[in-house]
């Protein structure tokens, strides 16, 4: 896909629009886009001489999307070996992924762990900060901190006579301070723990959690000490409590959540960040007999309960984030997530929202997630209405990321 950079001054002629916030569509309207910012936005905006005139009008325009679970440099499908790359090997993969997942919509990303010794994406994230190389906006916890046999620790997945140092398990209040502190050291974005098991690690339980409570407070006061938002994988109701107690900002998956944990998390103000997607993935992986024993054994135990616990996020009032997971399933299939949503009971302005403002709440960020005058001009298109039918989200033909044109609708013959 070539690249072009945008002008430094832009118009956009939009024929309907979606500002990250409402909910429901906008109507007709201009956005003027100046040194990489959105200067104006009204039914008429100026004409600087020299400007370049972009017309969709026959498209909804949205902000830039925003996923806020994915891995880059882990690929489910080959877990066991692809751990063993050089960190190298996986950040050029992952700038990769990233790219064809920009052309996608995505102009924001919060990767939430590498099972690596070193630090692949935070470099990833600084090169594309610095201009280096181009690709989306990275925000990144580096590593997954968790306890012996937990989720985090993948050196499950070979004998215990091999010693590879993929996996750096915490055991002890100090022990987790100390990750904590190094990853701030290193300049990770958030912390990612894992306070249950999962489904692709053997030897764990998502209905079972990892953390004493004790042991989840020392990481969630040692992040909070350090200004470092902290996102927990999560899958026991148990576990999901244990998390809003501590402090944690985002609860990513809640598989197995419960009423009164979403409760909690309506009169706390944390966010979900429910991966509904993977779950349709994962049924899929289930019914064609893809999944390994101790997988497959696990999903088919908890999937109606899985079903039943999002479908309950659904229809909160709870503070609902887009993430997916892609790196666990391949990235192309991230866009489905609108569709998971709606299928689940969100309706569709809020599925958008999810990708948008409040994706951009959950990050913390003002300047993304929303049109409007002084916001970063990251801003997607796609025709139709995506409220009336949210399956044109997968139709994005339209990317601009910081007021540079990515990608734009193929021209009328």
């Amino acid at each position: 896909m070539t690249v072009t950079l945008g002008d430094p001054t832009t118009v956009i002629l939009c024929g309907n629009h979606f500002d990250g916030r409402a909910d429901a569509l906008g109507g007709p309207t201009e956005i003027l886009v100046k040194d990489g910012r959105i200067a104006q936005l009204g039914p008429t905006v100026s004409r600087p001489p020299g400007a370049r005139l972009i017309d969709l009008g026959g498209h909804t325009v949205t902000p830039g999307f925003i996923d806020c679970h994915v891995h880059l440099t882990m690929d489910a499908a080959h877990l066991s070996t692809q751990l063993l790359d050089s960190p190298a090997t996986k950040a050029l993969v992952g700038l990769r992924l990233a790219n064809d997942y920009l052309d996608q919509g995505f102009t924001t990303l919060r990767d939430l762990g590498s099972t690596d010794p070193d630090w692949p994406t935070i470099d990833l994230r600084n090169a594309i900060a610095a201009g280096t190389v181009e690709g989306p906006r990275l925000v990144v916890a580096a590593h997954l901190i968790g306890s012996t046999g937990s989720h985090a620790d993948v050196s499950s997945l070979y004998p215990p006579r091999w010693h590879l140092p993929i996996s750096d398990p915490a055991d002890s209040p100090d022990a987790i301070r100390r990750q904590v502190r190094q990853e701030h050291k290193y300049g990770s974005d958030w912390v990612k723990t894992t306070n249950t098991g999962g489904y692709f690690s053997p030897g764990d339980d998502p209905a079972r959690v990892t953390w004493f409570d004790h042991e989840m407070q020392a990481l969630c006061d040692t992040a909070a000490q350090l200004d470092l938002p902290v996102a927990v994988h999560t899958g026991a109701a148990e576990g999901c409590k244990q998390a809003i107690r501590c402090g944690a900002r985002s609860l990513e998956h809640a598989y197995l959540i419960d009423d009164e944990a979403i409760a909690m998390a309506e009169d706390s103000g944390t966010f979900i960040v429910p991966t509904m997607q993977m779950t349709q993935e994962d049924l899929q992986a289930l019914g064609q007999g893809q999944l390994t024993p101790y997988t497959a054994a696990k999903i088919e135990r908890d999937a109606e309960q899985i079903l039943q616990s999002q479908r309950r996020i659904a229809t909160s009032r709870a503070r609902i984030a887009y993430g997916t997971d892609c790196g666990m399933f391949p990235f192309s299939h991230g866009n489905l997530e609108f569709q998971a949503m709606v299928a689940a009971g969100l309706s569709p302005a809020r599925a958008l929202r999810a990708a948008t403002g409040t994706a951009a709440d959950l990050l913390d960020r003002t300047d993304i997630g929303t049109l409007k005058p002084g916001a970063v001009a990251d801003i997607v298109a796609m025709p139709g209405d995506p409220i009336d039918d949210i399956t044109l989200t997968t139709s994005v033909d339209f990317v601009m990321i910081g007021g540079q044109v990515r990608r734009q609708p193929a021209p009328h013959p």
